[in-house]
């Protein structure tokens, strides 16, 4: 059975011009990415431990910025088995500096995926841009009452007395990282699974601690036919391709961040995998290549 059915779904809105959700399989998996829009950010916060100059020219390269760039969001949702798992739950409604993100309840809608179908939740952290979406209005109660949401113990640990000390964000976000985790955490307290390091949720999908981003950042991998995908979170950015050692102004670690990327895309390109991740433009499925001591993001072509 597929994912998306249209037969099921609503008339996306009319503004919307662009597609908002593409649909794979991955052997007997499906996949659906959606997008939950975009976050334009400060440059600066890519890359923090650069001259200033070496990243203008990336940014100039790629032809973005300079002051500000459009930071794509990304969740997905699988069909393995008789389970239907949300990966991450956007940014939601709650921040009015961010209009243009916060998409994923209405593009689920119009995918025909009802929040009701939903039997499990992967977070990969509990950034306010993966859970904030959870704990916008009504969203807790349209949700069926056992859905199992999946985060590593020590992910919910580190958010009870979170440590910015090594991160450089702008200096009001902290406080609503904080703020969001915590109110995710209260009022989901009940459905939450969590585990140590591995998790299968479903036939063919795993869920594994990596750390760096966060203590408890995790990715999802999918396997099924021979045919692999890895979700990665927020493990890679645009420019992890050309410099994985780049740190980024969000990682709580930079330094054991910086292995994580390096390892998961030595590892993604060996094996052929598929690659998906949070902050890749839409709708960034691709496969990896190693390129002398950087990568490259070969993206997939379309299929209709």
């Amino acid at each position: 059975m597929n994912l998306y059915n249209p037969s099921h779904a609503t008339t996306p809105a009319t503004d919307e011009l662009v597609p908002s959700r593409y649909a794979l399989k991955v052997g007997e998996i499906d996949v659906l990415v959606i997008s939950d829009g975009i976050l334009p950010l400060p440059t600066e916060t890519m890359t923090t431990n650069v001259a200033p100059a070496a990243r203008a020219a990336w940014f100039d390269h790629m032809f973005l910025g300079p002051d500000m760039f459009d930071w794509p969001l990304n969740v997905a949702v699988v069909r393995s088995g008789d389970r239907t798992i949300l990966i991450d739950g956007g940014l939601g409604k709650e921040f009015p500096g961010f209009p243009r993100a916060g998409q994923l309840v209405h593009r689920l809608e119009a995918a025909g995926i009802g929040l009701a179908s939903v039997t499990d939740i992967v977070i990969t952290h509990m950034h306010m841009d993966h859970v904030g979406g959870l704990i916008g209005d009504g969203v807790k109660e349209r949700l069926r009452p056992d859905v199992r949401i999946h985060v590593a113990a020590a992910e919910v640990k580190f958010w009870e007395a979170p440590d910015f000390s090594r991160t450089v964000m702008p200096a009001a976000v902290p406080p609503v990282l904080r703020s969001c985790a915590t109110r995710f955490a209260n009022e989901y307290c009940s459905q939450l699974r969590t585990f140590d390091e591995t998790v299968e949720v479903a036939p063919g999908v795993v869920v594994r601690r990596t750390g760096g981003h966060t203590p408890g950042h995790s990715v999802v991998d999918l396997a099924s036919g021979g045919a692999r995908l890895t979700f990665a979170g927020d493990a890679i950015f645009p420019v992890g391709f050309d410099h994985p050692d780049w740190q980024n102004g969000f990682e709580h670690d930079p330094e054991e961040a910086v292995r994580v990327r390096v390892r998961l895309l030595q590892d993604v390109a060996a094996s052929g995998a598929l690659l998906v991740a949070t902050h890749l433009p839409f709708p960034s499925v691709c496969r990896v290549a190693i390129d002398g001591d950087a990568f490259r993001c070969v993206p997939v072509i379309w299929d209709f």
